[in-house]
């Protein structure tokens, strides 16, 4: 009596060196329950000193070795044609002294841009010339006007940004997040594309 077995590769995984990487890891299953069982602990890969840090394990492979166990196993995959497997290896601690230098790089650096902007725009000239408007008064320091607008630019920061430092506002992603995400898909479909040996064939490879 021949089965049907439904798979859904798993977009990404991380693993540990050494590890042993099963069916049930890398992909959801949906079998009769005797059948799932043994498909999901069936070994899809060995992690080995050997290995890059990323792994491209194709729905070929999987194929091929179910069906070296489970010939008339009939197989519907559903979703990526490809998993990357990503090796946690040991990660080196930060230095406090490294992170204070980004930080006041990426500070000053970000205060410098602020000021730059609001010189090329003349904001300082709009500032006087919107409480002269409004008062009648000419002052070469505003700062009923300008302070609850330097407060309001750091309050909007926030509200665009959505994080207090580590506490989000809301559930909806920052343009940030967004970007970074898009940024994953792409670096993702590449190391998919040029991992995966199985994806390219040369005309010398024949």
């Amino acid at each position: 009596m021949e089965h049907t077995v439904y798979i859904r590769l798993r977009h990404r995984l991380q693993v540990r060196p050494n590890t042993a990487i099963h069916l049930e890891d890398i992909a959801q299953i949906i079998a009769d329950e005797e059948l799932f069982s043994v498909l999901r602990r069936l070994k899809m890969h060995q992690v080995i000193e050997e290995d890059n840090n990323i792994i491209i394990i194709d729905i070929m492979k999987v194929i091929k070795l179910i069906k070296n166990q489970f010939q008339m196993l009939e197989i519907q995959t559903i979703g990526p044609s490809q998993v990357i497997v990503e090796v946690a290896r040991k990660k080196r601690k930060t230095s406090m002294s490294l992170f204070v230098l980004v930080w006041l790089l990426l500070f000053f650096g970000a205060a410098l841009t602020i000021m730059n902007f609001h010189e090329d725009v003349s904001m300082r000239e709009v500032h006087l010339k919107i409480f002269t408007i409004i008062t009648g008064i000419e002052d070469e320091k505003p700062l009923v006007f300008q302070v609850p607008y330097s407060i309001g630019l750091g309050a909007g920061m926030i509200i665009f940004f959505n994080h207090l430092f580590k506490k989000r506002l809301n559930e909806e992603p920052s343009p940030l997040e967004v970007e970074m995400f898009n940024y994953q898909l792409d670096l993702d479909n590449y190391v998919a594309m040029n991992e995966n040996k199985e994806s390219m064939k040369n005309i010398d490879d024949d």
